[in-house]
């Protein structure tokens, strides 16, 4: 996954990027889907008792927090994605969704300075991690976060990593919030429901077929 992060400048999960049979981008990094599907037992139950908690928390009173759901679902259609697909594969160039080299270029995100040193951070996090040298790695972690924080798959690799051996079992990599009760020791500036939820329904997956 990370060596398309370097390559094409993938930036969240699930990403798509179209690459014809001469080897040519057709559409660069994009939020896509194959059809429906599905997550985890316990990631569903956890989402429903969020629901259920937030529920309860609005019937006493109190400000309720960001529908992480509402966020996350808007943007990009996805039932209507493996369409495109399809209708590229149909008609190649000529397909609707098929985007010129300056198109996929005007298209393309931008990767200043920034970018490659918070590869480089992110490289250096991983292996330090693997290593067990856990306060460094997390410092890395930290600092690619500061130089690329629209990159998603950096955050959220971090986050899993400390959230999993809080919590472990099938849904620990989903862990991306400090444990009830534990977040003075969380180790990063923000998590998986503070970053999403100060965003606009669209902003995490963007919309980018017509």
């Amino acid at each position: 996954m990370h060596q398309l992060d370097a390559l094409f400048g993938v930036v969240n999960i699930p990403n798509v990027i179209w690459i014809d049979e001469q080897g040519v981008i057709v559409r660069p990094p994009e939020p896509g889907w194959p059809g429906t599907s599905a997550m985890p037992e316990s990631f569903m139950k956890r989402l429903a008792e969020r629901a259920q908690q937030q529920a309860e928390a609005e019937a006493r009173g109190e400000a309720p927090r960001p529908n992480l759901m509402k966020i996350l679902q808007g943007g990009q259609d996805r039932p209507s994605y493996p369409d495109a697909i399809r209708d590229w594969a149909r008609h190649g160039t000529a397909s609707a969704y098929a985007m010129t080299p300056d198109e996929v270029v005007a298209a393309s995100q931008p990767r200043p300075l920034a970018t490659s040193e918070a590869a480089a951070h992110f490289e250096l996090a991983n292996e330090l991690w693997r290593r067990g040298e856990r306060d460094a790695a997390i410092g890395h972690f930290n600092e690619c976060h500061r130089l690329q924080p629209e990159n998603w798959t950096y955050k959220r690799q971090a986050w899993s990593l400390v959230g999993n051996e809080r919590v472990g079992g099938e849904y620990g990599r989903f862990a991306q919030v400090p444990v009830p009760g534990e977040e003075a020791t969380w180790p990063f500036a923000s998590d998986f429901d503070r970053d999403v939820g100060a965003l606009e329904p669209g902003q995490y997956y963007p919309k980018t077929l017509a």
